[in-house]
């Protein structure tokens, strides 16, 4: 009985967390969607106009196989999570800055300012999957068993997300020119990785270097569903411990910088 009574604030206190989590998460979708006039579509409508872009580039213009046909399934099954990446840690730049003044009030885990980016942006990216499944069906993409392995890529990108965030987030508080640094870095992120092409098209002396990077392998698990020979489970594997060890750096340095954090803001 003692065993369960001492229990219980731990199981109340992880109760109040996801609770907390979830209405910080509700309110900035509400808050996103209600100030704008078309809402959800503003969250498809910027990764199916550059999907356009590259389509006309790549293909039209240049006529150069890259990727997989269809090619627009294919790079919208990269340019979907990418946004959720993108998105979560270009707002993680401004979590403390913007909110200064709860995150000062309140005495609920600072990490949960990070953690609702992460949720809102994730959510986003699953109402988004029925775009990606119409172009599947009218590009005539076949559909395969590998896509058991969506929520794995997704479990991988949350770790991923939160992991950068924990990082970003305080160190812009004492680094200000890091937002715009971030910026440059997500920039250069997005042609390193394998979103307009795929893994299988760079050259074999770069495989085992896109590999360190954790989106190829979580871009590869989102692919399988419709190419399966874009999965390699090396790059997988290895996205998963960088996943892990991200998320174990950006756990250390946002306790190291907590209370630094509070008297900066």
């Amino acid at each position: 009985m003692s065993t369960a009574l001492a229990d219980r604030p731990r199981r109340t206190g992880a109760a109040r967390y996801r609770q907390t989590l979830w209405l910080l998460t509700s309110r900035d979708l509400k808050v996103r969607y209600s100030t704008s006039a078309l809402g959800y579509v503003w969250s498809i409508l910027d990764p199916l106009v550059m999907a356009g872009i590259y389509y006309f580039v790549f293909q039209v213009v240049f006529k150069r196989s890259v990727g997989e046909d269809p090619y627009i399934v294919f790079l919208l099954s990269g340019l979907l999570p990418w946004m959720w990446f993108n998105g979560a840690v270009s707002d993680s730049t401004r979590a403390f800055i913007r909110e200064a003044k709860l995150v000062r009030s309140t005495k609920i885990p600072r990490t949960i300012w990070v953690f609702r980016l992460v949720g809102s942006k994730g959510i986003e990216f699953a109402l988004s999957l029925p775009v990606l499944a119409l172009f599947a069906v009218v590009g005539r993409a076949e559909l395969h068993w590998q896509v058991v392995f969506l929520p794995v890529a997704m479990v991988m990108q949350t770790v991923l997300v939160a992991g950068v965030g924990l990082v970003v987030a305080p160190l812009v508080v004492f680094f200000r020119d890091l937002e715009r640094a971030t910026k440059l870095a997500l920039r250069f992120l997005f042609y390193a990785s394998p979103i307009i092409y795929g893994t299988q098209d760079l050259p074999d002396e770069l495989h085992l270097l896109a590999a360190f990077n954790p989106l190829s392998g979580i871009f590869g698990l989102y692919r399988a569903a419709f190419f399966p020979e874009q999965l390699d489970l090396l790059e997988v594997l290895v996205g998963a411990g960088m996943c892990v060890v991200l998320l174990v750096i950006g756990l250390g340095v946002f306790r190291a910088s907590e209370r630094a954090v509070l008297k900066e803001i």
